[in-house]
């Protein structure tokens, strides 16, 4: 009896080691997300597998709700992100499966978020666009009240599937979380990418999506904001001229606008952000993440 104990003991746990991933706990889903470094300001993608077939996958991360779209493999996929002023330490990634069956799966998987490194950078532009006079203080809070609307449109799927594109194809001059000093006053901390781009360059949407916002700003210059579904959205500052309207619908690498150096600005070049459910996110995390095709 104690030989046969310790055998079929055995066997469970050889069994165990190949149905469930090393790095996984014991469970019915597998959770990965890349990049596999997180840290404070990351884009990132959760990726889900469910043994069997769920209806759908929702999730809670950082105060914030996810919905998994399907894609290639079986696996489900969701864009977020990690907030800029995140402190390291681990956070949990609690998610639900509803399965055809009416089962409801539920799992929390610790995630863990290291400190990024960020730098100081110091710039010279108009006095205008540091200390605004009363008039143009008013124009700024009308134009607040402008992009909240935009960044309030909501589209319930994702719109985007694979890769998301470079908006244009120069190297970068300013990378995102630096913190700015304007005139010897510190200002803002960038929370974008800058290309180099001549005026005139063409500015391609990054993935599909609706544009919701196209029009001139005081510190952002003439400015695109595409949504591109459940609450991830890309923008497009200092731009010269638009090539598309509010409302439309435009594809992945189609001509936008054309750059330029509107807005608070110290030459021409193109400003791209990334925004996820209100939070800025870095856009170099964004276009190095291998995306799937969602179905």
């Amino acid at each position: 009896m104690g030989l046969c104990h310790y055998g079929s003991v055995i066997l469970f746990l050889l069994a165990a080691s190949v149905l469930t991933p090393a790095a996984e706990p014991a469970g019915s889903a597998t959770v990965s997300w890349q990049p596999q470094v997180l840290v404070n300001g990351s884009v990132c993608l959760f990726s889900i597998a469910v043994r069997g077939a769920p209806n759908k996958i929702t999730a809670q991360w950082m105060g914030h709700d996810l919905t998994f779209s399907p894609g290639s493999g079986g696996a489900w996929y969701a864009l977020a992100g990690v907030a800029l002023e995140t402190k390291p330490g681990s956070y949990e990634l609690g998610f639900e499966a509803v399965m055809r069956d009416g089962r409801v799966l539920h799992q929390v998987r610790p995630v863990t978020v290291h400190a990024a490194k960020y730098k100081t950078s110091r710039l010279t532009v108009p006095q205008k666009y540091v200390t605004p006079d009363p008039e143009t203080l008013k124009r700024i809070e009308a134009e607040k009240e402008i992009k909240n609307a935009a960044f309030a449109h909501f589209i319930p799927a994702p719109e985007w599937s694979g890769k998301f594109v470079a908006p244009v194809p120069s190297e970068v001059s300013e990378t995102f979380g630096t913190s700015r000093t304007f005139n010897g006053k510190l200002a803002s901390v960038h929370r974008g990418e800058d290309f180099r781009a001549p005026s005139g360059t063409p500015v391609q949407a990054s993935n599909a999506g609706e544009v919701v916002l196209a029009r001139e700003l005081f510190y952002e210059g003439n400015c695109i904001v595409i949504d591109h579904g459940l609450g991830f959205m890309t923008m497009y500052m200092h731009l010269s001229k638009f090539d598309v309207h509010e409302g439309d619908k435009v594809e992945k690498g189609q001509t936008i606008a054309f750059s330029g150096g509107t807005g608070r600005v110290t030459g021409p070049h193109l400003h791209m952000s990334v925004r996820w459910s209100g939070e800025y996110l870095d856009p170099a995390k964004l276009l190095a993440l291998k995306l799937p095709s969602l179905n």
